[in-house]
């Protein structure tokens, strides 16, 4: 396989405000010794130090891109937004939304973090690669077209679909959403459309509290494009690919895009601090393989995945290395030295059967 991967280490210096983790400082909130948001840099610097250690990072087309332009980010954001945002960066950072703090230079960094995923949808929709990474950071799944939150400060995916359509080497694609958190910012971007078939599965009631229900199924040309699957907290590695077998991957197939975009957060698995399910690496592997597959059936293998949440800096590396390893076809392993462990947290043959049930009635309430 020509598998790219697609970083920059300038993304790695992207800063968070004056949070501890989650909350901001001040009150009874006290500073920690090292760190603010736990959309930390070291998630994915390990994940690129591990693949280098293990020499997966040899086998992989090894790229970096251009920042995205202006005309670029207008396919998504408005002038006011993207206005609002740079002079905020300009003038020492900030914060304009829901937990979304930035440094000095954020501006620039969104941008080629939107860059990247730029640059990995061109290369796979054109062609020049089978399938394709994007480490990007900051995220962008949160991100609405006025307003930042969650970590994100631009919409990458949107950004990337939109300028692969402008450029004429796609019309339709399917976005599906792995992450804990639901894409609510992929959601309001394609809610109104039947061009791009948005997926998310998500714990219900996490981040954000509003957004992510099961009948939200789009408005106008979108409804029905719009698929949101909120899963019960405790949801492990059979569950999910319960979901994708079921519902997920029948949907895709029926769409048939040109090509699939996964938003690949990985704190859905189960030392995850944000998240309360019981994913493993070997989670990630699986869906990976699957979607692969599904590529392969509908849209000549184009396949790219961009990287959005997960907060274990310890353990976000062996999740990643296993998509990388899918998606490369790589014998090359990282073990998960937390597999014994996250094994024997799954979900007993009771729960699960009750959550094999559920994801069947979902789908049963959908019509799917």
């Amino acid at each position: 396989m020509r598998t790219g991967f697609f970083w920059d280490e300038r993304t790695f210096w992207h800063a968070g405000g004056n949070y501890a983790g989650t909350m901001p400082i001040g009150g009874l909130v006290q500073p920690l010794a090292a760190g603010s948001l736990p959309e930390s840099p070291e998630t994915k610097r390990r994940l690129k130090n591990l693949m280098d250690i293990t020499g997966l990072t040899d086998t992989l087309d090894k790229r970096t891109a251009p920042e995205a332009t202006r005309e670029d980010l207008l396919r998504v954001h408005p002038d006011s937004y993207l206005d609002a945002f740079k002079a905020t960066s300009d003038t020492g950072g900030g914060e304009i939304g829901h937990h979304a703090p930035f440094a000095q230079g954020g501006y620039e960094i969104a941008t080629l973090s939107a860059g990247l995923a730029i640059a990995a949808v061109r290369a796979v929709a054109s062609g020049d690669l089978d399938n394709a990474y994007s480490l990007s950071r900051p995220p962008g799944h949160h991100c609405e077209p006025d307003s930042p939150m969650g970590f994100c400060l631009l919409a990458n995916i949107p950004i990337a679909i939109e300028t692969a359509k402008a450029e004429g080497l796609i019309k339709r694609a399917v976005v599906l959403d792995w992450d804990v958190h639901h894409g609510n910012g992929t959601e309001a971007m394609y809610y109104g459309r039947d061009d791009v078939l948005t997926i998310s599965l998500h714990q219900e009631g996490n981040y954000p509290l509003e957004t992510g229900k099961l009948h939200d199924r789009g408005t106008g040309a979108g409804e029905g494009f719009n698929l949101n699957l909120p899963l019960p907290a405790g949801m492990g590695h059979e569950g999910y690919l319960h979901a994708l077998d079921t519902i997920v991957i029948p949907q895709i197939k029926a769409f048939a895009p040109d090509i699939i975009i996964v938003a690949c957060g990985y704190d859905c698995a189960a030392p995850d601090p944000l998240g309360s399910m019981l994913a493993m690496a070997q989670t990630f592997g699986a869906m990976t393989a699957r979607i692969k597959q599904t590529a392969t059936e509908i849209c000549d293998g184009k396949l790219v995945v961009v990287h959005e949440g997960g907060y274990s800096e310890v353990y976000v590396p062996f999740c990643g290395h296993a998509v990388l390893q899918e998606m490369s076809g790589s014998d090359i392993h990282a073990a998960d030295p937390m597999h014994k462990a996250l094994s024997n947290r799954q979900p007993n043959p009771r729960v699960l059967a009750f959550q094999k049930q559920l994801i069947d009635d979902m789908a049963t309430e959908l019509g799917l």
